[in-house]
């Protein structure tokens, strides 16, 4: 097994250079900024990134976002998102609001988000996979000509298919408007709808501030139907006292759940007592006396 080792000052490098590298994304063309050309470019470029932030998102028709796009979410044009066009001095006014590719010869003039099957794209009607057909406004499939244009059944998580989603591209102020999160002003380019760690999770599976939102009191104070996921109707029960329950196996079923309150050590601990205190009594039980089945004299 190799070990990687690094002189002096060398994780600090490295450091320096994820730091460049996620300010500058692909606006260096590739060849590194002189230290003087990326105070410029820092001076120039922070501010009207900070204030100008485009939010992307993949929306279902209930308004959730399914998919919140980051830098390295692949397009239509099978390019990432930082290598589209997302830093603006004014926001444009018309809507939607396109982000070209800036890769050389794309045809792609708009970012456009399509999902993936696993790791494999997805299907249009024509049978075809997305990245066979093009690019350019209306998504001709380049393998048949049957085909008037990209469109997919595939079903998404949250139950809607893919042609009922739209790429949504809108600003902070957009969102706020609706409710949705913006998270913190980052200075990092092509950031997209990320927000946080669980931007990265599937819309239904995000229930915080970087999702859809956390659920109300209302619903989680919600008594368990027969209806709820015997997970949750376990779960539920564990905040109930394991003395007011007269069933022994719903008695052992909430005990060996971990209570809110406990730390790992405090349940490991009241779970080794709970043991011993078993065996103790299955021991003293085996060895009770059998009545006499004698009469007496």
């Amino acid at each position: 097994m190799e070990r990687l080792t690094l002189p002096p000052g060398g994780a600090a490098a490295v450091d320096e250079y994820l730091q460049y590298r996620r300010i500058v994304g692909e606006d260096d063309g590739g060849k590194l900024f002189t230290p003087e050309e990326y105070e410029e470019y820092k001076r120039k470029v922070l501010p009207m990134r900070l204030q100008n932030r485009l939010f992307v998102s993949w929306r279902s028709p209930t308004g959730m976002d399914c998919k919140l796009v980051g830098p390295e979410t692949l397009c239509f044009c099978t390019h990432r998102y930082k290598q589209h066009k997302t830093d603006f001095e004014t926001i444009p006014q018309q809507r939607p609001i396109a982000l070209p590719c800036r890769v050389s010869g794309c045809p792609c003039r708009a970012y456009h988000y399509v999902p993936l099957n696993g790791t494999q794209p997805i299907r249009c009607r024509c049978k075809h996979f997305a990245d066979q057909h093009s690019a350019a406004p209306g998504f001709a499939c380049n393998t048949c000509s049957k085909c008037s244009g990209f469109h997919s059944c595939f079903t998404c998580a949250c139950g809607q298919p893919a042609y009922a989603h739209d790429t949504v591209v809108e600003t902070k102020q957009e969102r706020l408007a609706q409710g949705k999160p913006v998270g913190q002003d980052v200075p990092y380019a092509a950031m997209g709808g990320l927000t946080g760690f669980s931007s990265l999770a599937e819309g239904y599976m995000r229930l915080d501030d970087s999702g859809i939102g956390a659920p109300s009191a209302e619903v989680l104070n919600s008594p368990a139907t027969p209806m709820d996921h015997p997970f949750l109707k376990a779960f539920q029960a564990s905040s109930t006292s394991p003395e007011t329950l007269t069933d022994a196996g719903t008695s052992s079923q909430v005990s060996s759940l971990k209570r809110p309150e406990e730390d790992d050590m405090t349940f490991f601990e009241r779970r080794y007592q709970e043991r011993i205190k078993m065996e103790k009594a299955a021991k003293h039980k085996g060895k009770a006396p059998l009545p006499s089945t004698t009469k007496p004299s």
